[in-house]
């Protein structure tokens, strides 16, 4: 059975580096079994995406979804370690930066939600919210957080 890293490898799919929080926050808590991972958004600060439904597409902000996704996994890497402890998504959190009239949040936060089942399976699979937001921090189009089951050290 192929690792959640083989996984990634088949997909062709590289993690990208988890930088310092842009806050007063740290990007994961675990407690117990659980592991809960901070709200990520796509690109850079300096770099945004906009309004979905307006300046970009469902298409651009599934995209965007994803990546943040791959962010999240990598999150989960640095956390853990080895993402073999990943027993299973529990919950994702999807905020689309829409306007008022859009009504395809959940197809984007698909991009997310996809990835978690390529990488990890059935385990992949989770709970969710998907919402619309009038504005999300530094104009960024999408922020997803998850809440993750871990097995032991």
């Amino acid at each position: 059975m192929p690792t959640p890293e083989d996984r990634l490898k088949e997909l062709k799919l590289t993690l990208p580096e988890v930088g310092p929080p842009l806050g007063s926050y740290v990007h994961a808590v675990q407690t117990g079994n659980l592991l809960f991972l901070a709200g990520k958004g796509p690109g850079t600060p300096e770099a945004p995406h906009l309004k979905v439904g307006c300046e970009i597409s469902v298409a651009q902000a599934q995209a965007d979804a994803r990546q943040v996704g791959l962010t999240l996994i990598a999150v989960m890497k640095q956390e853990l370690g080895d993402l073999s402890r990943v027993k299973r998504i529990v919950k994702v959190l999807g905020m689309v930066n829409a306007t008022p009239e859009f009504g395809e949040h959940p197809e984007v936060i698909n991009g997310c939600s996809n990835l978690f089942v390529e990488v990890f399976g059935e385990a992949g699979r989770h709970a969710r919210s998907a919402v619309g937001m009038g504005s999300l921090p530094r104009g960024i189009s999408v922020e997803i957080e998850a809440i993750v089951e871990v097995a032991g050290r």
